[in-house]
Order: structure tokens, then C-alpha cells, then sequence
């Protein structure tokens, strides 16, 4: 298949004149001490919203990247949590593993219809596109379908499964390599929709610049959430969306952040851990569901700048 740089994508749409940001990695392959993939926060020359109502007949192009244009989604479809355990699965024994034996690094990101590594090595990227895998070095890129853990490592780690690096977290069980994993095409169109949404509204609270030292939004393999946090009031706090775990079956949006079960604010409404949950079925009624996600964070990191 085409080999992708999402970043090269926009600039081509947008025009040379034009300095785009994308939510998505772009190649060359980062190296230590640069960010991990291109910075949507970062300074350029294009507010996508407003050129969205410039150029209305890309909305569909810029709706499906969560540039600008954003679409809506209802209830997980049936069998959602197969595709999910199945993914994290794939996350944690084969996609991670295949950006760690490069730089040592875990953190993975959303890309177009899944998710994926950053560029590392020799621009190298490997990712989740609907059902399928895709392998991309340089000018090139290969494709498969999702089938066994067995079968992913082959085609990505030249190997078999490598989760090692996992022993001391909390990760879902390695299971039967050789057994077909059950992934749906509704499934894998949902999770990639909440990853993008997620990244989408992360971006632009990381952007509001009212919290110190943000870190970078990243999908952790361990958890497969996707999240950022910062310092608040001399406090760390983390804000991110999970695609659900043991606790939930559904997606939520969640904030923690340490001693927040010394305040008694009924904003921290957690009975799992210490913190606040949006769940899924708070937003899919929403009129604007990026706008309700971004008044849960907004309210509660104002909170705990006034704790």
C-alpha cells in the first residue's frame, strides 16, 4: 500500500504557502531530546476550523483526521470489548515492542483509522488502520490482517511476541498466541473514532497553556489510555480518555490527580480511583460532545488550581 506522511498529506491541501500541524505522527523519525511527534500545539500558519469554512468540500477529508471538522459517535457497537482487549493485546506484545527495540520507548499515538507507533529507526512506523496492520519503512508500506499475536509479530517483529518489557504492569494476559483474535470492522471504526476524538480535545486543552510543564499526549500500551498530564497549584494532574478496563465496559474521560480524596468538591465523583469520570453515556446525548468533554476538564482543573 501507499506509504503515508500525514503531515505532507495537509501541506499538500492546504497549499506550499501554508504551514499546517497535524494530530497524527509524521516522519523523519524523532531522536532524544526532540518531542516524540509533531506538536499540533505547535505554531503554524492554519486554524482548521476556519479552513474548514473556507473550503467546505473538505470537510469529509478533515472530519475523518479531527482537524477542524468533527463528527459525532453513539454507543460502543456490540462485541466492542473483543476489539478493544484484542487491540491492547496487539498494543503491548507487538506494536510497542516494535518501536522499544529501536529507542527504548513505549508511548504510542492515534493515527488515520487506529493507532500506532511515532516514526523511529529508519522511518519506520508501525500501525492499526481499521482490521489491518501496516508496516512502513521509508517509500514503502506492507499490509496484513489482524489474525493471531503469532502471526503480527511475524510480519512486524520478524519474531514472535515480545512482552517482556510488561512483566511489572498491569497488562491484559498474553493469552493463546496462536488463537485468531476477535476483532470486528465495527469495533475497530469506534475505538479509532474515540482515540481521535480524544486526541482532538487533549490537543486543545494542552494548548490553553493554564497548567505548567505539560507533557506530550500519548497512548500508553500498559493502561491504552490516552493522556497528558501537568502541574497545577504543585500538583501533578493527569486528564485522559480511556477506552475502558476491568472497572467499565464502556469508554470514559477521566482527571486524577494526588489528594484529590482529601477535597470534598462533588466534582470528584470516582469510585475506582481518585479523581472524575465522564462516561460515555454523558456524552453521546451531548449536543456538542467536543464541547462537553472540553467543560469536564476545563471545570475541574480550575478547581484544582483554587484547591
Amino acid at each position: 500500500m501507499r506509504a503515508r506522511n500525514a503531515l505532507d498529506e495537509a501541506r499538500q491541501l492546504v497549499g506550499k504557502a501554508l504551514e499546517p500541524r497535524v494530530l497524527e505522527p509524521s516522519p523523519p523519525a524523532v531522536v532524544d531530546g526532540v518531542w516524540f511527534a509533531d506538536d499540533p500545539t505547535a505554531d503554524g500558519d492554519v486554524d482548521w476550523r476556519q479552513w474548514v469554512d473556507l473550503h467546505p468540500e473538505q470537510r469529509a477529508w478533515a472530519r475523518e483526521r479531527w482537524l477542524g471538522a468533527f463528527g459525532r459517535f453513539g454507543q460502543a457497537p456490540h462485541a466492542y470489548n473483543d476489539t478493544r482487549l484484542a487491540f491492547h493485546r496487539l498494543a503491548v506484545y507487538v506494536i510497542s515492542p516494535a518501536r522499544q527495540r529501536a529507542n527504548g520507548k513505549i508511548g504510542l499515538r492515534w493515527t488515520l483509522g487506529g493507532i500506532g507507533t511515532p516514526f523511529f529507526g529508519a522511518d519506520e512506523q508501525v500501525r492499526i488502520l481499521g482490521t489491518d496492520l501496516v508496516r512502513q519503512r521509508g517509500q514503502q508500506a506492507w499490509v496484513e490482517p489482524i489474525t493471531t499475536l503469532d502471526e503480527a509479530a511475524a510480519f512486524v517483529l520478524d519474531g514472535p511476541p515480545d512482552g517482556s518489557w510488561a512483566n511489572s504492569f498491569d497488562v491484559p494476559h498474553i493469552g493463546p498466541t496462536g488463537e485468531k483474535l476477535a476483532v470486528s470492522v465495527d469495533g475497530a471504526r469506534f475505538l479509532a473514532d474515540w482515540y481521535g476524538f480524544a486526541w482532538s480535545v487533549l490537543e486543545e486543552l494542552r494548548a490553553d497553556l493554564e497548567c505548567d510543564e505539560p507533557s506530550r499526549v500519548q497512548l500508553w500500551p500498559e493502561h491504552f489510555d490516552a493522556a497528558f498530564d501537568c502541574s497545577i497549584a504543585n500538583r501533578r494532574a493527569t486528564f485522559g480518555a480511556s477506552p475502558g478496563d476491568a472497572r467499565s465496559d464502556a469508554p470514559y474521560l477521566y482527571v486524577v490527580s494526588p489528594g484529590i480524596s482529601e477535597l470534598s468538591d462533588q466534582l470528584w465523583n470516582s469510585t475506582s480511583f481518585e479523581g472524575a469520570i465522564l462516561p460515555l453515556s454523558d456524552l453521546v446525548d451531548a449536543l456538542d460532545q467536543r464541547a462537553t468533554a472540553l467543560e469536564f476538564f476545563r471545570i475541574r482543573r480550575t478547581a484544582l488550581a483554587r484547591s
